[in-house]
């Protein structure tokens, strides 16, 4: 019989011809990728395969979002469980056998049941989509057609089934339960045509599912390959450290990101990895009150640009197969697109909103007639409006659930806007020349430094020249030498060091400003000379403990100056203070009757994971309440003053530090409590603006520790 031979052969070239087209898809975003710089990668094998076990096999990131979360475990383990299914469909259709399995029928059963699941999950899917109309998924046919991949690869499997059972006579039986229901309805059809219509199903499944395998390289759906490989190749340093730059190679021409050459390929396979669910945009402080950032689209338009790119560089088409797409225009954004809405004049009407910034990303991001060598990557692909905007909170990274970093890149394009192109917006140029000057934001003389201790009556503050044999150096930090508002935590924080017989000491005058706002701003150059400065002073002085109340410089002592030749335990003043109240150096005896919300500084608890030490200390306060907001620890929102926005203006949308503080008094607290000068100082603002400062004070964690032990 010549049929089967002829299937078979349809078979292997319809087969073939699939795998060619999606392989070669594959590599040519491989080439794309190895345009970028090489990058090398800590070797922390047995981290990188327990995260990667937890993240790709155990969902954890997906299942913060519990309904979406659980929808994804369903799809994910039911594709896996499928493709034995998959293999048993096509044995069946070319040899008439399936799988040789002990216990056939229990394995059909379990085929039937997660075909149903998935079609469950898949509807539930296109709920959330269209249903829910969640702001931060994107609708049309685009985003929604493996919805429909999915969905007729299902029935296909299912009808491919009840034909069989038509064709050779089955009995309906429990163990088969939905095709014996769909074979019910067409009993009545002789063999022969049931063998067609078996046929015809098993040919659109295998269709469905070959199409399916070159569509997904080309399209969102390339995280299924990419995001595993994404997280297993994670940064394994710590979160708060950002890569430093050799400022004495004479062969680099230039630094930071100018082009999309210059990202590393790390971070090229991040744009290929990201499955576009909006869960970073959704939580970025930024995109919530109407500012043009949208750390989603950040990664997309870098994506387009890159696979734009590739394609002009190597002549290599990215698209499968490529008659059948024409690659004209060039993505670029397009101001003169965009949508007005409400975000432009500061009107959110709700707490947060993502709407104003996704309508803008989506008009503006439009395909022009322009060669790819004119496109500029900053300024027509990002602008510098969104590199100005991020607060570098993590808050998008914690949220991505395929690993991408997003704050390093817009860190790496602000390098270069400062250090090669002079360009940052003038009160954030003034607030580093003021600390180039003068070593604070202010520029206020470097010999004020220490003149806060001062106002201390009756307690020594000791500088390490008086304490030689201090066991503790407290880095006091810009905000709590300079800051009227701030010099407050700094006494309350002395008291309780000196209650406690803590043996510390000050750098006085000697100390210099941290250099966190310089590098987040993009200044290198300045951070790393103030970097060596400090260790140098710390060596001299021999210090081996550091404690600090800003979260700022906390995380930059610690994650950052041990790759320039720090060795020193570092310390945040709630982690000290925790510990001198178990140890019974401190105790908090009188009543401190308020209900009181924490605000998560981001660099103290997403950064560094400090959110127990301050909550510890509240609760071994007699009278406190604590009274927990909507999005705290982990997903609590920024203030709005990270990454330098302490010291520039916003002047799009709603005030961050405005939407914060309504978050907080949603909860009907009496007291705002913070660990972060920033924070404090933002937090207090907020409620001026809300006209809540007479109900609602702002204390710092050592202030309201301070009121309980001293009163």
């Amino acid at each position: 019989m010549i049929w089967p031979a002829v299937h078979l052969i349809i078979f292997l070239l319809v087969v073939g011809y699939g795998i060619y087209l999606f392989a070669k898809a594959v590599l040519h975003r491989y080439l794309y990728i190895k345009l970028g710089q090489p990058v090398n990668l800590s070797k922390d094998l047995k981290e990188r395969m327990s995260v990667f076990l937890v993240q790709v096999f155990g969902q954890k990131k997906l299942l913060k979002d519990r309904k979406s979360g659980w929808m994804h475990v369903i799809i994910f383990y039911g594709f896996i469980i499928l493709q034995f299914g998959a293999v048993d469909l096509i044995l069946k259709g070319l040899i008439h056998r399936g799988l040789p399995l002990p216990g056939y029928m229990y394995f059909g059963l379990l085929q039937e049941v997660t075909v149903l699941l998935v079609l469950m999950a898949t509807g539930y899917a296109a709920y959330r989509r269209y249903g829910e109309k969640l702001k931060r998924l994107k609708r049309g046919w685009k985003p929604s057609i493996v919805l429909y991949f999915i969905f007729f690869l299902m029935l296909s499997v299912l009808f491919a089934l009840a034909f069989e059972r038509v064709w050779h006579g089955q009995q309906a039986s429990l163990l088969a339960p939905i095709s014996s229901v769909i074979a019910s309805a067409f009993s009545g059809i002789p063999p022969a045509a049931a063998e067609a219509l078996f046929y015809a199903s098993w040919w659109l499944h295998l269709l469905f599912l070959l199409s399916f395998l070159v569509y997904v390289p080309q399209s969102k759906h390339f995280h299924l390959i990419v995001a595993p490989i994404n997280i297993f190749l994670r940064k394994t340093e710590p979160a708060g450290r950002l890569s430093k730059l050799d400022l004495e190679n004479e062969n680099a021409e230039s630094f930071g990101v100018g082009q999309i050459e210059d990202f590393t390929r790390k971070q090229m396979l991040d744009f290929y990895a990201c499955v576009e669910c909006g869960r970073c945009t959704n939580s970025c402080p930024a995109s919530n009150t109407g500012k043009f950032l949208s750390p989603m689209h950040l990664i997309m338009k870098l994506r387009d640009h890159l696979t734009e790119k590739g394609f002009a560089v190597t002549s290599k088409s990215p698209w499968m197969p490529a008659f059948a797409f024409t690659a004209a225009g060039i993505h670029t954004v397009d101001e003169t697109q965009a949508v007005l809405n409400g975000a432009e004049s500061g009107q959110i009407a709700a707490i947060t909103d993502i709407e104003p910034t996704l309508s803008r990303q989506k008009s503006t991001w439009v395909k022009k007639d322009a060669a790819i060598a004119d496109i500029s990557l900053i300024g027509d692909v990002i602008t510098e409006e969104e590199i100005w905007s991020c607060t570098t909170c993590r808050n998008c990274e914690d949220q991505c659930p395929v690993g991408n970093e997003h704050v390093d890149k817009i860190i790496d394009l602000r390098r270069h806007l400062v250090l090669m192109q002079g360009s940052v917006p003038a009160d954030g140029q003034r607030a580093m020349q003021n600390i180039e000057r003068q070593g604070n934001p202010w520029g206020v003389n470097r010999n004020d430094r220490a003149k806060w201790t001062e106002e201390l009556d009756g307690i020594a503050v000791p500088t390490v020249k008086e304490n030689p044999d201090f066991e503790v150096l407290f880095f006091v930090g810009s905000m709590a030498s300079y800051d009227n508002r701030t010099r407050k935590v700094t006494r309350a924080f002395v008291r309780l060091l000196n209650e406690a017989g803590v043996s510390f000491a000050i750098l006085g005058n000697e100390e210099k400003n941290s250099g966190d706002t310089p590098r987040r701003m993009g200044n290198e150059f300045l951070f790393q000379q103030l970097c060596m400065e400090n260790i140098e002073t710390f060596n001299k002085y021999n210090v081996k403990k550091i404690v600090t109340v800003c979260p700022h410089t906390f995380n930059t002592l610690k994650n950052e100056y041990p790759e320039f030749g720090l060795e020193a335990e570092v310390m945040h003043h709630t982690q000290l203070l925790d510990r001198l109240i178990k140890e019974g150096r401190l105790i908090p005896k009188l009543s401190v009757d308020e209900r009181i919300t924490y605000h998560d500084s981001c660099y103290l608890g997403r950064y560094n994971g400090v959110y127990d030490a301050p909550r510890e200390i509240l609760r071994s306060i007699p009278g406190v309440e604590l009274a927990e907001m909507v999005r705290s620890r982990e997903d609590g929102m920024c203030c709005g003053a990270g990454g330098g926005m302490m010291w520039m203006e916003e002047t799009a949308g709603k005030r961050v530090n405005l939407a914060r503080t309504e978050q907080a008094l949603q909860v009907r607290p009496t007291l705002i409590g913070s660990a972060c000068p920033y924070c404090l100082t933002m937090m207090e603002d907020g409620t001026k603006l809300k006209e809540a400062e007479d109900r609602v004070k702002t204390k710092d964690i050592a202030e309201i520790l301070e009121l309980s032990v001293f009163g």
